[in-house]
């Protein structure tokens, strides 16, 4: 009980000691209400002025920096794929290009084996030609040689025999000269 009634003096001195206090240092109860109000009154200004704008500029960065950090790594996947197609593009033409070699080289080889092929027969055609032109040359140069051969011994026997030989006899002479000749 002497703690109540102590608090309750103590409270007493407490109000007065609150008062002699706020009158030393000039504490004026209506000021300081002026005070609080006006400070009320900018900090709900601030507060709704530029407190809430600076926070939706920096959510909006914020957002922004998220949406740019998305965007980078979307462009980063994209270009893994752009380069994942660029290999297999440059594989494919790789292989093409390959191909296109080996098409070319055994073409090549068909045609430089049709070539021989061509040249062969035109060499044995011409070889035909030259035997075919020889053969002809040999007959007339036979034929040349029989009718020279049968007018020397139609001269021959002419002057051997002393008799002037008649067409008949000429033309039976040739004829046997040429078949002994054949």
């Amino acid at each position: 009980m002497n703690t109540i009634i102590m608090a309750a003096a103590n409270a007493g001195s407490f109000g007065d000691m609150v008062r002699d206090t706020a009158e030393t240092f000039g504490w004026n109860p209506v000021l300081f209400l002026s005070q609080v109000v006006s400070f009320a009154i900018v900090a709900f200004l601030l507060r709704r002025f530029a407190y809430k704008p600076i926070l939706t500029v920096l959510e909006e960065r914020r957002q922004r920096i998220a949406e740019g950090l998305l965007n980078a790594d979307k462009i980063k996947q994209e270009l893994a794929e752009a380069e994942k197609r660029y290999a297999e593009i440059v594989a494919k033409a790789n292989e093409q290009a390959q191909r296109m070699i080996d098409e070319a080289r055994e073409s090549s080889a068909h045609l430089a084996e049709r070539k021989q092929q061509e040249a062969i027969t035109a060499a044995e055609q011409i070889m035909a030609k030259a035997r075919e032109a020889g053969e002809l040359e040999r007959e007339r140069t036979m034929a040349d040689l029989k009718r020279q051969l049968g007018r020397l011994v139609v001269e021959t026997t002419a002057k051997v025999t002393g008799k002037v030989l008649t067409s008949d006899d000429q033309k039976r002479l040739q004829e046997e000269a040429a078949r002994q000749l054949a």
